[in-house]
């Protein structure tokens, strides 16, 4: 009998573990929504791209992209990009009976060693500017504030653009309002089709890749999805490189002018 109560007494210290752990959750996810404030001032860089803009000598961030440069400092996005908008991703499930719990923005982990529960927290986080640049991180840490933080710094250094235009044989516009040409993208089992679509059309895909997209800047798109699309880290990471692939194709003048290509910002020149 003392063994079954002691059973009973550890099971509920558990649960109450669990659930300290898991209430400061949505507070964090408040937050998310508000902008980030950064002051140039009190930056204070530490290579040499970084002094070049604060300096002003780089105003542009296609000069750092158009280079294949990559970003070592996330306060070189904060300057050159200060419209851009920030988002975690549900990646996470809370606890429920038969798997139905609440979908949540950080993945729970833990460790069970002897001196108790070590739990971990990781989470994804998307940055864009609705105009051609997207940027993701993934960030893991004891607690959740860190894991956030580390996340949106992963993100702002991974940032890239991305090709946009019309390459719907039904709409034909020469607007930049889809992708030019169908892409695929793969990670673990998942398989993803990012197709253009009319106007009108708006976002068919999973809901973590339209946030995804949306940001991106693409209104109309249609998609197809292959393997365990439940594992939403695998279908996130598949429809970035699908992305990405947009830009690694090769375009000439008259099909970039055929189907009103725009590179990030910038429209291509005919």
């Amino acid at each position: 009998m003392a063994n079954k109560t002691k059973s009973k007494t550890s099971k509920k210290k558990e649960k109450e573990e669990i659930v300290e752990i898991v209430e400061p959750i949505e507070e964090v996810r408040e937050e998310i929504i508000i902008k980030s404030s950064f002051d140039m001032n009190a930056w204070i860089p530490k290579t040499e791209m970084g002094k070049r803009v604060k300096l002003g000598e780089i105003k542009n961030i296609e000069e750092i992209l158009d280079q294949g440069l990559s970003f070592l400092e996330p306060e070189i996005v904060e300057i050159l990009l200060p419209d851009m908008e920030m988002d975690l991703l549900l990646i996470g499930q809370s606890k429920g009976k038969f798997g139905g719990g609440q979908r949540r923005v950080f993945k729970q982990t833990q460790k069970k060693t002897q001196e108790g529960n070590k739990p971990k927290f990781a989470t994804i986080s998307v940055i864009g500017n609705k105009d051609g640049y997207i940027g993701i991180g993934y960030g893991k840490s004891k607690e959740t504030v860190p894991a956030r933080e580390k996340a949106l710094r992963k993100a702002k250094l991974n940032l890239i653009k991305i090709r946009r235009g019309c390459g719907s044989w039904e709409c034909n516009c020469k607007e930049a309002h889809s992708i030019p040409f169908k892409v695929y993208g793969k990670c673990g089992s998942v398989e993803i089709n990012l197709i253009p679509a009319p106007k009108g059309t708006g976002l068919k895909a999973e809901k973590e890749c339209q946030k995804i997209l949306r940001l991106a800047g693409i209104k109309d798109i249609w998609s197809t999805t292959l393997g365990k699309t439940g594992t939403k880290i695998n279908l996130i990471y598949a429809c970035m490189r699908a992305l990405e692939s947009l830009m690694e194709t090769k375009v000439n003048l008259l099909t970039s002018s055929r189907l009103g290509i725009v590179e990030g910002r910038i429209r291509r020149p005919l």
